[in-house]
């Protein structure tokens, strides 16, 4: 199979990619000359082009896309979210038809869903929100919309959805923790007595697989290690594989999440753009409940997760460096 995929120099991507390229001809879109050096360090070849300016005419033929690049900051102009996270889907959705790919795998997030509310139990038919205020997942719900209204016969969409990715290769929620404990800016919230699933990396490249191969055109899966676990039993554990002890300080969410709402309002008002110290985004994922079933990615694709959890820490550990 001739794959096309997006977001390779990333997290995700790059497992994908590496993955992909041990069986398939992966071709991966590249912006500069760094990118293309890590993407033939992963088996893939670069293709010059950007999500910004991308038109049909401009992939070459392939079989399939995997779509994972996105705009991920949880503090910038709605603008910006926009054109990358709904724009860029529209364009990639339009130039993948053009190369003649037959299925267009979509890395979203369980965040379409949320609006600073708990999440338990969840399954794919659960409701878009009518409002949320978090542009990523305004911006990804979108994008999702566009993903879906394109299925058809000959052009297969397939939407994934992981929670809390994790695992070798990181490059955003570990080394942000970890950035934070030294800054003194961790602290839990409520005692990190909210509950989430996770997903390991390479449970997601599994279910991408899956997807490619058997995927039905038009429908959502979520991915996860099929456990629950609160923030105080897997952060403590995932931040010993990087040598970080979280402390103990804890604030009560109802405290700190009026707060966020403030801070970035004097943010605004300001029109600063840094980003703030203290942003509802960040607060509300650290204390709102989010648990959701793979019961339909287990029964229509056969998915079982390949790490447990305790396996992926385990592995993280041994792999640090001593």
């Amino acid at each position: 199979m001739r794959v096309f995929l997006t977001g390779a120099s990333g997290f995700i991507g790059g497992a994908i990619a590496r993955d992909l390229a041990g069986e398939h001809e992966v071709l991966a879109m590249s912006r500069s000359e760094r990118s293309d050096a890590r993407i033939r360090e992963l088996g893939a070849e670069p293709v010059r082009c950007d999500l910004a300016t991308l038109a049909a005419g401009d992939l070459p033929a392939c079989d399939a896309v995997v779509h994972c690049a996105a705009f991920v900051e949880p503090w910038g102009t709605r603008e910006a979210a926009w054109e990358i996270n709904v724009e860029g889907t529209r364009r990639m959705l339009e130039a993948a038809q053009a190369a003649g790919a037959g299925r267009f795998v979509h890395m979203s997030t369980e965040a379409v869903l949320w609006r600073g509310q708990d999440l338990v139990d969840v399954t794919e038919d659960h409701p878009y929100p009518a409002s949320t205020p978090y542009l990523y997942a305004e911006t990804k719900a979108a994008a999702e919309r566009l993903v879906r209204s394109a299925t058809s016969e000959s052009f297969e969409t397939v939407i994934l959805r992981p929670r809390f990715v994790w695992g070798p290769g990181d490059q955003t929620l570990a080394p942000e923790i970890a950035e934070m404990v030294a800054k003194g800016a961790f602290l839990w919230l409520d005692g990190g007595r909210a509950r989430t699933s996770t997903t390991h990396v390479a449970n997601l490249v599994h279910a991408t697989r899956l997807a490619l191969e058997r995927g039905a055109g038009g429908e959502i899966y979520f991915v996860t290690d099929g456990e629950v676990r609160s923030f105080r039993e897997f952060l403590p554990a995932l931040m010993a594989a990087y040598g970080v002890e979280l402390g103990e300080r804890s604030l009560p969410a109802a405290v700190v999440r009026p707060a966020a709402a403030l801070v970035e309002g004097l943010w605004r008002a300001l029109r600063l753009k840094s980003r703030p110290p203290l942003t509802r985004h960040a607060v509300d994922l650290m204390c709102c409940d989010c648990t959701l079933r793979i019961d339909k990615i287990e029964k229509e694709l056969g998915y079982r997760p390949v790490l447990s959890v305790a396996e992926g820490l385990a592995r993280l550990k041994a792999d640090a460096p001593s």
